[in-house]
């Protein structure tokens, strides 16, 4: 897409919608389509304009930003939207149920930042880099990749998935873990970017939609079959082995990637604890966060799988794995969980 990104601004406060909308118009890759004071209007809008973005607020007079999000997922399932939250658990538990009904990103909305001068600073830094990241998504059908055993026949027991996402992560692990049997023999690590709050009701919501348990990852844990460990936001998630069991560990190193939880933390570690006996996927999510740790999974010969384009929200860190020929299979999110009970149930090494 060459042409500038047409982005609706839909938002009940004017202070706030004319930030973002500076911000956006000062901004050469990007166009203001237009705003849209409550969700009536920007159903009216997004009929007249058809935008490629919409930032939309949730808490809105007449028509709120769930019931335009109702509305646009039956209508314009193409649209991207980013929802502004607030910051607080009900704000969190708001921000899931948006991407569970079509939005594709969320930010906090800084109302804490104490002036409109911070207010523009901060979304001049963190909103227009969510909106950029659509300008990369083509979706375009593509071949399925199979896996290709290349200078082993050793056979190796899988004994741990690790999981990188970011951008479109809660709807991607939404249809992932539920395919997943209750006795699936092997632990399942996960970094989804993700604030602290956020990460720990994302992991309530899938658990109760799983039949394996999800819960968000402490420091100390055994790592068991048939449990889903989720970085909280804030930390980084990596596995060490004492004795002959492995556990979970927490700390708060700097970023990496811009990113804690990084993917590439918990990759470098899973690659050093179970080296080919791992099994990694790479889904859905903005920038190159995981690259790095797929080299090193790959290194020690364990097996990646990724997701395809047309499947993801944003085919960045996937996208970067592929093209670095570091993935085996590339399939779309809805064959993922196929894959990963069949590397499992093959017992077969690189």
């Amino acid at each position: 897409m060459n042409r500038p990104l047409r982005v609706l601004v839909v938002d009940d406060s004017v202070v706030f919608r004319r930030v973002v909308s500076d911000v956006i118009s000062a901004d050469p890759e990007l166009q203001l389509a237009g705003t849209a004071p409550n969700g009536n209007i920007a159903l009216q809008k997004v009929a007249q304009l058809n935008p490629d973005v919409i930032t939309l607020d949730l808490e809105m007079p007449e028509l709120d930003g769930m019931g335009v999000l109702r509305r646009l997922k039956a209508t314009h399932p193409h649209i991207r939207v980013i929802v502004f939250s607030v910051h607080s658990e009900r704000g969190a538990a708001q921000t899931l149920e948006a991407m569970a009904l079509g939005a594709a990103d969320f930010l906090p909305k800084g109302a804490d930042l104490g002036s409109v001068a911070a207010n523009t600073a901060y979304i001049k830094d963190e909103l227009i880099a969510k909106i950029k990241q659509f300008k990369v998504h083509v979706p375009a059908p593509q071949a399925v990749i199979r896996p290709t055993w290349r200078d082993s026949n050793k056979r190796v027991q899988r004994q741990i998935v690790a999981i990188g996402v970011s951008t479109g992560g809660p709807n991607a692990l939404a249809t992932l873990l539920p395919m997943l049997p209750k006795d699936i023999p092997v632990p399942i690590v996960i970094v989804q970017h993700m604030p602290p709050m956020f990460t720990r009701l994302l992991a309530e919501r899938l658990d109760a939609d799983s039949e394996i348990s999800v819960v968000e990852a402490e420091a100390g844990m055994l790592l068991t079959p048939g449990t889903a460990y989720i970085a909280p936001g804030n930390y980084h998630l990596t596995v060490k082995r004492m004795g002959g069991q492995v556990f979970t560990a927490l700390d708060q190193r700097p970023q990496e990637n811009s990113c804690r939880p990084a993917v590439d933390v918990l990759f470098r570690s899973v690659a050093e604890v179970y080296g080919q006996a791992a099994l990694g996927a790479i889904l859905t999510g903005m920038g190159r966060d995981g690259l790095l740790g797929v080299q090193e999974l790959r290194r020690h010969k364990a097996r990646i799988i990724a997701q395809d384009k047309e499947s993801s929200v944003v085919w960045g860190m996937p996208g970067v794995v592929v093209e670095a020929g570091l993935a085996d299979v590339v399939v779309p999110i809805q064959n993922v969980a196929a894959e990963v009970e069949r590397c499992l149930s093959s017992a077969i090494a690189r």
